[in-house]
Parts: C-alpha cells; sequence; structure tokens
C-alpha cells in the first residue's frame, strides 16, 4: 500500500475553529431532528395513504438502508475530497429529502425519499465526525467531539417533541418540512461560514489496496453484535410517540415527552461509557451487561404507564449510550487497524449495523401489526441479546488497564460517537 507526500492546510485562527465547530454542532442536531421527526407522524401518514404498522416499519427501514449503505463510501469519498465537502454535500441531501417527503404523493414515493434521507445521513456522519476532531489538536479534542456527540441525542429528543407538537397543530407534511427547511438553512450558513481549506485531504493521493480497517475481524464483530441495538433505539425512538397514543391513550405532547426520554438520557451515558473504556480493557464484559441491562427494561414496557415508561426511557437510552460509547473508543486500541483508518472501521461497523437494524426494524412493524406492541418490543430485547453472540470474535486489546500502548497503536484521538 503506497500514499502520496502529506499536504498539510495551513491552520484556522481561533475564531474560525469556534465559527466551525458551533455550526457543526447545529448541524448535528438538525441531522438528529430529521431522523426522528417521521415517527409522531406515522398513524396520520397511515390514514393518508392507507397503510399499516408494517408499513410503518418500512418507512423507517428505508431511511436506516440509506444510513447503512452508504457509510463506507462517504468514509472513502472523505478521503478523496475532504471532510467538509462531503458532510455538508450530507446534510444538503438530507434536508432535500426531508422537503421533498413532505410534498410525497404517495407512500412510494415518500419511502424513495426517506431512502435519499439515509443517504445524506450517511454522507454527513463519519466525515464530520473527522472534520471536528481535524479543527483541534489531538490533545484539544474530546470536550469538542464530545459535545458534538451529545448534540445528536439533544438533536432526537427535539425531533420527537417538536414533530408531537406540530402533527396535530400543522399536520405531519409541515412538521416534516420543518426539519428539512431548518437543516437547508443551517447547511447554507455552514457553506458560508466553514473555511473552505478545514477538512481538505491529509494525502495528495489516497492510500491504495484494501485498508486494514475493512479486513479486521474486530470490527465486523462489532458491526454484527449490534444489529439488534441499532434496530432497538432506533424503532423504540419512532414507535414510542404512536404507541402512546393509539394503545395507551396518551396526549401527543405526553406521547412525545416520554419519547425524548428514550433518545435523551444516552448524552450522559456516553461520557460515562467512554470513561469505563478507557479505565478498563473488558470491553466485552461492558457491552453484554449494557446490552442485557437494556433490553431486559423494555421487557417491562408493556406493564407500565406513562411514569414507568420513562423510567424504562431512561435506563434503556442510558444503557445504548454507554454501549455506543464503547464502541466508538475501543478501535482506539486495535494493534491491526492504522490512526488514520480509525473513521472507516466505524463507518464499516456503523453500516452493518445500520443496514441490519433497518431489517430488525422492518420486522418490528410486521410483528406488532400480526402480534401487537406487546410481543413487538419483547421482539426487539431478543434481538438485542441474540447478536451479542458476534462478540466471540472481538479480539482483545493490549496495554496496561487498556490502554493503548505504543505498539497498540499510539495515540488516542478524540472519541468519535454517531
Amino acid at each position: 500500500m503506497t500514499t502520496e507526500p502529506a499536504t498539510l492546510p495551513l491552520p484556522l485562527s481561533p475564531r474560525a475553529v469556534r465559527r466551525a465547530t458551533i455550526l457543526l454542532i447545529a448541524l448535528r442536531i438538525g441531522y438528529a431532528y430529521n431522523w426522528f421527526d417521521v415517527g409522531p407522524g406515522l398513524p396520520a401518514i397511515g390514514a393518508e395513504f392507507g397503510v399499516g404498522v408494517a408499513d410503518w416499519g418500512l418507512l423507517i427501514a428505508s431511511f436506516l438502508v440509506g444510513a447503512g449503505l452508504f457509510q463506507v463510501p462517504a468514509g472513502f469519498l472523505a478521503r478523496r475530497y475532504g471532510s467538509r465537502v462531503v458532510s455538508l454535500v450530507g446534510t444538503g441531501l438530507l434536508a432535500v429529502g426531508s422537503v421533498g417527503g413532505a410534498f410525497a404523493p404517495d407512500f412510494g414515493t415518500l419511502l424513495a425519499l426517506r431512502l435519499l434521507s439515509g443517504v445524506g445521513a450517511a454522507l454527513f456522519f463519519s466525515p464530520a465526525i473527522g472534520l471536528v476532531a481535524s479543527l483541534y489538536p489531538e490533545d484539544r479534542r474530546g470536550v469538542p467531539v464530545g459535545t458534538f456527540s451529545s448534540a445528536f441525542s439533544a438533536g432526537a429528543a427535539l425531533g420527537l417533541l417538536g414533530s408531537s407538537a406540530l402533527v396535530p397543530l400543522l399536520g405531519w407534511r409541515w412538521a416534516l418540512a420543518v426539519g428539512g427547511l431548518a437543516l437547508g438553512i443551517i447547511t447554507l450558513a455552514a457553506v458560508l461560514g466553514i473555511p473552505r481549506r478545514a477538512g481538505t485531504p491529509v494525502l495528495d493521493r489516497p492510500p491504495s489496496g484494501v485498508p486494514a480497517a475493512l479486513r479486521y475481524r474486530g470490527t465486523w464483530a462489532v458491526g454484527l453484535a449490534f444489529i439488534g441495538l441499532e434496530g432497538a433505539s432506533f424503532a423504540t425512538g419512532q414507535f414510542i410517540v404512536p404507541y402512546g397514543e393509539t394503545v395507551l391513550g396518551w396526549a401527543a405532547l405526553l406521547a412525545g415527552g416520554v419519547g425524548m426520554m428514550f433518545v435523551l438520557p444516552s448524552v450522559v451515558g456516553g461520557p460515562v461509557g467512554g470513561s469505563i473504556a478507557e479505565r478498563h480493557s473488558n470491553h466485552r464484559t461492558q457491552f453484554v451487561v449494557a446490552t442485557v441491562v437494556a433490553a431486559s427494561v423494555l421487557l417491562a414496557l408493556p406493564f407500565v404507564g406513562w411514569v414507568g415508561a420513562i423510567l424504562i426511557g431512561t435506563v434503556f437510552s442510558f444503557g445504548y449510550g454507554v454501549i455506543y460509547a464503547v464502541m466508538y473508543v475501543l478501535p482506539h486500541y486495535w494493534r491491526s487497524v492504522p490512526a488514520a483508518e480509525i473513521p472507516l472501521a466505524i463507518g464499516l461497523f456503523n453500516s452493518i449495523q445500520l443496514a441490519g437494524g433497518a431489517v430488525v426494524s422492518a420486522a418490528f412493524g410486521w410483528v406488532v401489526a400480526e402480534r401487537g406492541y406487546s410481543i413487538g418490543w419483547g421482539f426487539l430485547s431478543a434481538a438485542m441479546v441474540v447478536f451479542l453472540v458476534a462478540l466471540v470474535a472481538l479480539p482483545p486489546v493490549a496495554g496496561a488497564a487498556g490502554r493503548p500502548t505504543a505498539a497498540a497503536g499510539g495515540d488516542l484521538p478524540g472519541a468519535h460517537v454517531p
């Protein structure tokens, strides 16, 4: 594998770095909003197009398919064209897909536009992580990258609550349009406000050959192990609002508030999981314990009211926040994966999880349609646990207390979180 000499861009001024960081965090919030704003509108979409819960699952899955299939291509595109260009193209596509979905004439068109939105989300994810990290020296990346990470949960909670309020007032179409238009405006501001030389390719020509990140078995093990988690975290966030409204008779805002608790506490779970992962090397145990706890509380959802649902959502969301933090710290300890390929490793296992999670989400919709929500929540819990068997293939890490040594790959850049 050969590389061309590095071409290092000129450093940005502190003011430019601060402006770019703020804009990227705003993009992250808008990006997450447009992931989750369709959930509260599912009953209205079903009524307008004459489709049922199983079709709702397909609609949710179509977004995940787009997001999953283009994770790895996004990593290669960023190596070729730079992370700024690819990430901004991604949010532009996501905005177009969301606004277009608001004017979809039929359900098939809406499915296609949600697929396009997922492609845009994929193009934004890994390149944007690299772009944020590239703005700071290695010993100062933790706080800005961690803040960028937490913005996803904030945007997801805002999407659930905001859409829950907008659907009864304006209808599901305007609820989607608002999210897409807001993201489009932020994207335009980012095009103008993030300097062009930020996130430019470090290499004149990307390395040739198959990257080690794509050949390393740990990448595949992590990707396969959390297919169930990905499907469950996305399906609960999207379906909890219509479940509360149509099955339990909750008011729209109450359902949106409960739904928010299925995503927001992961803001706290992320830093906790990252700290645990850095201090202890038993990552397989960390994964299993957190996943089993999250799956166990989800089993209780059919038997509780709104107070119990909030408690379940809090534990569930905190648990998967811990899991994802451990997941994105872990590649920094892999000896066989060069530091430059860590985003590509993250992109691959996210691609596996999102594509598999799309199948789990679609299957959940079918189970609910055939057997009801009580069996559906149990199906998600089982899926979370069953896929953990792939962790058998996860290699151990090197270094005392789980910390990387020079032989294990050297530097520990800031955490990468989806």
